[in-house]
């Protein structure tokens, strides 16, 4: 690649694709949810992109509504991925668990397995979401204050790490002359007391082949931004414009700066849904024919219950009421607010565009992340745009539909962003650490930067 910045590309994975009507022009989509071999076959060809990571979703608790409408989630992300590590060779394997709910020690476990599994291509992306599924699976008569989730989330963090790095290679001495297989005197166990989580010990499994696997974090709350400038390698997050990305990206930074850590260790990667033809008419039409497939009555409907408002407020062909809107916001419930959140950034974008209520709904694909419609080369030229002007390192994809959006992807995106020096045309290294250009980690040197931080 050129001297400048590399782009850093993860995959958001759906075995149909991420937009909503996607499940309706593929066949035998009933089996998706649970077909191992459409699992397989995007990983595989996300790898021949030399994509950095495989993103699996997930939230805590049953079956969710939106199962009733379109294809979920079905798989334990652990065990997807552990079945993927064993049909890929580079690619990252991300696996989303909560930091509420279970105990800390199983994460810990898992991550660190599949770390092993995948010979250090394993990380773990760190939510913090209560919905109402999660708390009843979990046997919880209410939800956590603010405050409090991300007090529950620290402590889980504290513990998964602490066992990471509790089992160092070298305690594994193997020697037959004295019949030792482990030495405890090189052992490091934790002894974490907290108020919401205890465990003492130290790990079954030594240190990952990458030292330590990579900590992922989404959210984009003030909380969230101090939690993850804190502990994680890279953040998730949600932008659509320019300069609220950019004003993000300068946070976090510098919020890690704070915390003593080198700001270029802490990646800044927003959601992006591109969508690509031949032609930017090409792709408007792709888009528009899905588009087609959507329900835009639930949709509006949605929409309204998010906004406080009813149906009737938001004609479709209309602009947005944005008087209503506001004047609405006393009104959203308590457990809607962080959606509600989430759809402030749609509204901005559909302000400035002056978006009717239809074309709003067909912008909020993805809940948030932005969409861009044009050709690879314009597609391709926006990434660049983003990662040079300072709000992000690179984008979770969200591909339309699997597996033909995809190949779009690997076969005429990529090969831009190589023509333009700006993406690799081979993996760098054997861990995901190493491709993703950050250090391989080193446990005591981050127990001397926590001690410091917590005195």
């Amino acid at each position: 690649m050129s001297n400048k910045k590399p782009v850093r590309l993860g995959l958001n994975v759906l075995a149909s694709g991420r937009h909503d009507a996607a499940w309706k022009t593929l066949p035998d989509a009933a089996k998706l949810p649970t077909d191992i071999d459409t699992f397989i076959r995007i990983a595989q060809l996300a790898e021949r992109g030399k994509i950095d990571a495989l993103f699996l979703a997930d939230g805590p608790g049953g079956l969710v509504p939106e199962a009733y409408e379109r294809p979920w989630r079905a798989f334990d992300p652990v065990a997807l991925n552990a079945a993927l590590s064993q049909a890929t060779h580079h690619i990252g394997l991300v696996v989303t668990t909560t930091s509420l709910f279970g105990h800390p020690h199983t994460v810990a476990r898992q991550i660190s397995s599949l770390d092993h599994l995948s010979k250090g291509r394993a990380a773990w992306n760190i939510i913090t979401s209560q919905a109402p599924v999660a708390l009843a699976a979990y046997g919880f008569d209410k939800g956590f204050e603010q405050h409090q989730r991300y007090e529950r989330a620290g402590e889980f963090t504290e513990i998964v790490t602490g066992l990471w790095d509790s089992f160092p290679w070298d305690a594994v001495v193997a020697d037959p002359q004295s019949g030792v297989f482990v030495d405890p005197a090189k052992l490091h166990p934790i002894d974490v007391q907290g108020r919401h989580f205890k465990a003492a010990g130290a790990l079954s499994l030594p240190t990952s082949p990458q030292g330590r696997p990579v900590i992922f974090q989404a959210g984009d709350s003030e909380d969230s931004k101090a939690f993850g400038a804190r502990w994680a390698d890279a953040l998730f997050t949600g932008q659509r414009l320019l300069e609220k990305g950019q004003n993000f990206y300068a946070d976090v930074k510098a919020l890690a700066r704070s915390h003593g850590r080198n700001p270029e260790h802490l990646l800044v990667v927003p959601g992006l849904f591109p969508i690509l033809g031949g032609t930017e008419a090409e792709a408007l039409r792709r888009k528009d024919e899905l588009d087609e497939g959507l329900d835009h009555t639930a949709l509006r409907e949605a929409l309204a219950r998010h906004l406080a408002l009813e149906p009737e407020d938001l004609p479709f062909d209309e602009p947005l009421p944005f008087d209503k809107i506001e004047q609405a916001e006393s009104r959203v419930p308590l457990a809607a607010r962080w959606r509600r959140r989430e759809m402030i950034k749609v509204l901005d974008e559909a302000r400035r565009h002056r978006w009717t209520v239809r074309q709003t709904l067909r912008d909020n694909l993805t809940g948030g992340h932005r969409v861009v419609v044009g050709t690879p080369e314009q597609v391709a030229a926006n990434i660049v745009n983003w990662v040079d002007s300072g709000a992000a390192d690179g984008f979770n994809l969200n591909i339309d539909v699997q597996t033909d959006g995809l190949e779009a992807v690997v076969d005429h995106l990529i090969p831009e962003l190589q023509k333009a020096g700006r993406f690799r045309h081979e993996y760098e290294g054997t861990t995901l650490r190493e491709n993703l250009g950050l250090p391989l980690y080193r446990a005591e040197a981050n127990r001397r930067r926590v001690d410091a931080i917590a005195a």
